[in-house]
């Protein structure tokens, strides 16, 4: 009786054996590979930084794509295992490919992630002038609280393309030299009404309107002087004239840049983690997959926070074309190598809040420092418009990550009737492929400054690494 008193009881045992095992989070996380992770997110926030539009992320990875050896795919080519190519889908989506040892023969692994974020996009005709102040009218991107982005220094980020086929790049704000741009907001002492409105109705999306100017172009009695000011600097810059606005992707996003949070440096805030938290990983993982089991890609898309559609968002056929094409060139059928693959879908979920706990269900939601999350479904109340994992696929996953140690957790997206989201994953599965998003959790997900823990990003790069190397699925 002494010595069952002095060991585990019967129960103790039981528990350990039966129970999840208790949440160590961080603290299971050696010293040296917590260092390893703020190593990989130093490079995470020097992307961060350079891509702030899909556009510049497509740049950004090309440039470290052939670095490490990846050149422009050739559909008339058939490719060898360890080869390494990419193919750029109109400058705003970008597939990478590592050609494993079996080809296609048992499918591939695919790692998807988009690149864009909710902000503010011009309209075709924005400049105008009221009050002798000019102003851009936008039309916002995404999901966004509109009250968060007035009075936010904001950036000019964008392409505009001209009639005789040549562009240039804009890129203003983000350097403490240049101008910043911002959305005006009322004084308190005057927003008696405002403020006693519910938040939907205070602040209206053709009140996100956006200052640029207030000079006129010279002492000449002309009318939207101002307006010809701006419209004179921008001709002096960039070439452009007002029709030009017509045939430009121009956007507005938050001019800070990727800064460390929290005494300790084990945050990082910044506009734009959803979901290039995702597509920096999943880019690395490409570059670092070696020669893989099967062939490996990773796919960073565009237009998912506006639902996917268009010839850069997931719902085109621009993966669904690439896959065919390697199938192709090895003499297999694409629906074959299709039902054969599986896919990570990797995007973020929203991280337990404890200021905002009542929006979230504890046991079934993800922690910040409790490593990348796994989400077996999204969608709305009885889950709606959603993807929803299989038993057999979700053991295939936490095999993979148990055996390469990676410190990983499972989270929904709230309570159950708290609202909901969606992700890439539920086109994906419509091609008769097994999918799970699995990503890093954020907190203030969709503002203009996103927080998310270190160790979660550089374990969703551990996990897409392990995915990408596992002989079998």
């Amino acid at each position: 009786m002494c010595e069952e008193k002095k060991g585990k009881s019967q129960a103790a045992k039981r528990k350990e054996e039966l129970f999840l095992p208790k949440k160590k989070g961080c603290r299971a996380v050696s010293a040296e590979e917590t260092a390893a992770a703020d190593a990989f997110c130093e490079g995470y926030k020097t992307f961060l930084d350079s891509a702030k539009t899909e556009r510049e992320a497509v740049a950004s990875a090309i440039r470290l794509a052939e670095e490490a050896g990846f050149v422009p795919f050739d559909p008339e080519k058939t490719y060898q295992p360890g080869e390494r190519v990419y193919l750029n889908n109109r400058n705003k989506a970008l597939l990478l490919a590592v050609i494993g040892k079996n080809g296609t023969k048992n499918g591939v692994r695919l790692g998807i992630a988009h690149i864009d974020s909710p902000r503010l996009d011009l309209k075709p005709n924005p400049l105008y002038e009221s009050a002798d102040l000019a102003l851009f009218k936008t039309h916002y991107y995404g999901g966004i609280k509109k009250y968060q982005w007035p009075t936010v220094p904001l950036a000019l980020h964008g392409t505009v393309a001209f009639r005789d086929g040549t562009s240039v790049n804009v890129c203003l704000g983000d350097d403490p030299e240049d101008p910043c741009f911002l959305v005006s907001d009322l004084l308190p002492h005057l927003a008696v009404d405002q403020m006693s409105k519910v938040m939907t109705k205070a602040f209206n999306g053709e009140h996100l309107n956006v200052l640029v100017g207030s000079r006129p172009f010279n002492d000449d009695e002309e009318s939207e002087s101002v307006k010809l000011n701006v419209m004179h600097l921008l001709f002096e810059k960039y070439g452009m004239r007002e029709a030009d606005f017509q045939s430009a992707d121009l956007c507005l996003v938050p001019a800070d840049k990727a800064r460390d949070v929290g005494f300790d440096r084990s945050m990082i805030g910044a506009y734009g983690h959803d979901d290039k938290v995702c597509a920096y990983p999943a880019l690395m993982a490409a570059l670092d997959a070696g020669v893989p089991e099967s062939t490996v890609i990773t796919v960073l898309t565009d237009r998912e926070e506006i639902g996917s559609d268009g010839n850069t968002g997931m719902k085109s056929t621009f993966l669904v074309d690439f896959v065919a094409d390697l199938a192709e060139a090895e003499g297999r059928k694409l629906r074959h190598v299709l039902r054969s693959s599986c896919c990570l879908s990797a995007d973020v979920n929203a991280a337990f809040d404890p200021t905002y706990s009542g929006e979230f269900e504890a046991n079934n939601s993800c922690y910040l420092n409790r490593g990348a999350v796994i989400t077996k479904y999204t969608g709305s109340g009885g889950k709606y418009s959603t993807s929803d994992a299989s038993a057999e696929y979700m053991a295939k996953i936490r095999s993979v990550l148990d055996n390469s140690a990676v410190l990983w957790q499972t989270g929904e997206l709230g309570k159950v009737d708290g609202g909901g989201g969606g992700t890439i994953a539920k086109f994906v599965a419509n091609w008769n492929v097994d999918v799970v998003d699995l990503g890093v959790p954020v907190l203030s997900m969709h503002a203009p400054m996103e927080v998310v823990s270190k160790i979660d990003v550089y374990m969703t790069y551990r996990a897409l690494l392990a995915f990408y190397r596992a002989e079998k699925m």
